[in-house]
């Protein structure tokens, strides 16, 4: 059962931790080392849904993705334009979370929402295929908690047409963890201050 973090009701003490450790990944990293171009027009907007999963096992996530998907297919746009699922409490393994990326797809597909939707993948321990654990362009997709961020393809093609270098941004993401390191990884995450 999934619960969007962004709603009216007071959050309990772990669900506004977790919102405020994402949060701060995604103003910090996300937005602060502009990973994503397309992210700070949507934060500043609100138009981000953010929801907890209490999912615990694999199918758990993919009935929590489903619902997910079919709401933010059916949601407007100009009041929710992207949704961040996270997983606080399942796929803490990052070969198990990878396995179920598959899955994720295939839904995608049965839910006949391929090409209007697509699934990002974050995780604390993302790892590139050919690369090792702890190479720091890995960093690029190490969120606090695993997720899975659902764009809407439309939304995708108007930024990519908007960002001319649209192409460039893995390279260039490669480049500003390798400058960064981890000691400044590690600083930039560290909690405190503003976000």
């Amino acid at each position: 059962m999934t619960r969007p973090a962004d709603s009216a009701d007071p959050l309990d003490a772990r669900t506004a931790a977790i919102l405020a450790a994402t949060r701060h990944w995604l103003t910090r990293a996300v937005i602060g080392l502009n990973l994503c171009p397309f992210a700070k027009s949507v934060y500043v907007k609100e138009q981000i849904r953010y929801t907890i999963s209490a999912a615990r096992d694999f199918s758990a996530v993919l009935s929590d993705l489903e619902h997910e998907l079919q709401w933010l297919a059916e949601a407007d746009p100009q009041q929710i334009d992207t949704t961040l699922l996270i997983l606080p409490d399942a796929l803490a393994d990052f070969t198990e979370y990878n396995d179920m990326l598959y899955f994720a797809d295939r839904l995608l597909q049965q839910l006949k929402l391929s090409g209007t939707l697509q699934i990002a993948s974050f995780h604390p321990d993302y790892q590139f295929e050919g690369s090792s654990a702890d190479q720091i362009e890995n960093y690029t997709n190490r969120a606090p908690y695993p997720m899975l961020h659902l764009l809407r393809e439309q939304s995708i093609e108007r930024a990519v047409a908007a960002f001319p270098d649209a192409a460039d941004i893995y390279e260039k993401n490669q480049v500003t963890l390798r400058q960064l390191g981890h000691a400044g990884w590690q600083a930039l995450m560290r909690p405190g201050g503003e976000d």
